[in-house]
């Protein structure tokens, strides 16, 4: 990294943190921020000068140091939300006259009740496949005894025609003398 001189210290906003880093450019605090975007373009990133805010980042150049904006308390308040009911609080923007109400929450009901017809009809499917994979193995399994039954079957009735022809050609040769 270069020397400390040459370095300005970068801020840009992360959530309820100040995100700041001591760099040589605006290029290298993007990268070290792991931006893809130009965020000082957009103008959520600047330079920072206080010497209060920017000891800690020069002391680490390069590295992101994260600085907690304002308090807890303050942080909440900033949102309109109470900390002892966790409701919104009464504020500026709550207060519009003519706001919109918001609509209710979509039903996920159809959702439910979609996958669980999904569900049924893919339980069923798996029972009717089952069902004709068990009758194919017995068919096989009859085709098998079958083949088995009828192989024993002409082997005993070629060894029979076999003694027969003997037999035929033993009487022709006695007969022809």
């Amino acid at each position: 990294m270069a020397k400390a001189k040459k370095l300005k210290v970068f801020r840009t906003p992360i959530g309820f943190h100040d995100a700041f880093v001591a760099a040589p450019s605006q290029k290298a605090a993007l990268e070290a921020w792991g931006s893809d975007s130009n965020l000082f373009a957009a103008g959520v990133a600047e330079v920072v000068t206080d010497p209060k805010l920017t000891k800690e980042a020069l002391a680490r150049p390069g590295e992101v140091v994260r600085k907690l904006r304002g308090s807890a308390d303050e942080q909440v308040a900033a949102l309109g939300v109470s900390k002892k009911a966790n409701r919104p609080t009464p504020g500026p923007s709550r207060e519009r006259e003519g706001r919109k109400k918001r609509k209710p929450r979509p039903s996920r009901a159809p959702v439910d009740k979609a996958e669980k017809a999904l569900e049924k009809a893919e339980a069923r499917h798996r029972a009717a496949l089952d069902k004709l994979r068990a009758e194919e193995a017995a068919l096989q399994k009859r085709r098998r005894d079958v083949e088995r039954k009828q192989r024993g079957e002409r082997e005993a009735l070629s060894e029979k025609v076999d003694e027969a022809r003997e037999h035929y050609r033993a009487a022709m040769a006695e007969w022809a003398e």
